[in-house]
């Protein structure tokens, strides 16, 4: 096996996956193998770029479902994906960076013999820890005290007695979220992706309020109430700017029907 075609083996070390997950991609039509004269599996620089699509999109937290539509659709070469993973780098970085500077100067108070202040330790902690997901306790901690201001009791147990797969809503919602950000940067809600973003957005909103016009300015009230708050918002995967830009999004997608 030459460098040009790589074993299922060697290609699964090379980019530190599983033989299992590259079985796994196979069925679901992410990548083909050429097959050798002797009819084995192998894998050349298309297949390995192919995987690095695959890759890039599903260290993003997008489900296999949803990459093989964006892989079929607009992020389908190579250069659109690497374009996509550009501006998603971009940010993370900036954040790191950030971050850094914060750490660094807070050491360098403390080295020169000061000690650091509570506005200086708070913020060390918003904008240095405070960068994974919140668990479901802290999210349930977040959002049931505000939800008791605009619900009643009896409106909050018919609420949750609605029938629906929590685990997958929740992977929807992380998609969207994941597609939103790099739609953000280039500043055009009237796109058709951000069009397109918009609608399934409005879709899944549907699902939880059933097209309850109330219940849905009720949702928004909370969610404003949280990112309000500055030791939830943090915490929240959302933040006003991305509501902000999907509002203008779902403006021009009822505009233009």
């Amino acid at each position: 096996m030459t460098d040009a075609f790589l074993s299922p083996a060697e290609a699964a070390r090379r980019l530190g996956v599983s033989a299992k997950a590259l079985r796994l991609y196979e069925r679901h039509r992410l990548v083909a193998p050429r097959r050798a004269e002797n009819g084995w599996r192998t894998f050349g620089p298309e297949q390995i770029a192919r995987l690095h699509q695959v890759l890039a999109l599903k260290r993003l937290g997008l489900p296999l479902a949803r990459i093989a539509e964006l892989l079929t659709g607009r992020l389908g070469s190579l250069d659109a994906l690497l374009a996509f993973q550009e501006q998603t780098l971009d940010r993370e970085s900036g954040r790191v960076a950030h971050a850094l500077a914060l750490v660094r100067a807070a050491r360098a108070k403390l080295a020169g013999g000061e000690t650091l202040s509570i506005d200086d330790l708070t913020t060390l902690t918003t904008e240095t820890t405070m960068t994974t997901k919140a668990t479901d306790e802290e999210m349930k901690a977040i959002f049931d005290p505000i939800s008791a201001k605009y619900f009643s009791a009896e409106e909050r147990a018919a609420l949750s007695q609605r029938k629906y797969d929590q685990a997958d809503v929740s992977q929807r919602w992380e998609t969207l979220i994941a597609e939103l950000k790099p739609l953000m940067t280039k500043g055009d809600p009237g796109s058709p992706e951000a069009l397109d973003l918009a609608r399934r957005w409005q879709a899944l909103v549907n699902e939880f309020t059933l097209g309850d016009q109330a219940v849905a300015g009720k949702v928004r009230a909370i969610w404003q109430d949280a990112m309000a708050d500055p030791k939830a918002a943090p915490k929240l995967p959302l933040t006003p700017e991305m509501f902000a830009f999907v509002g203008k999004a779902m403006a021009k997608l009822k505009g233009g029907e």
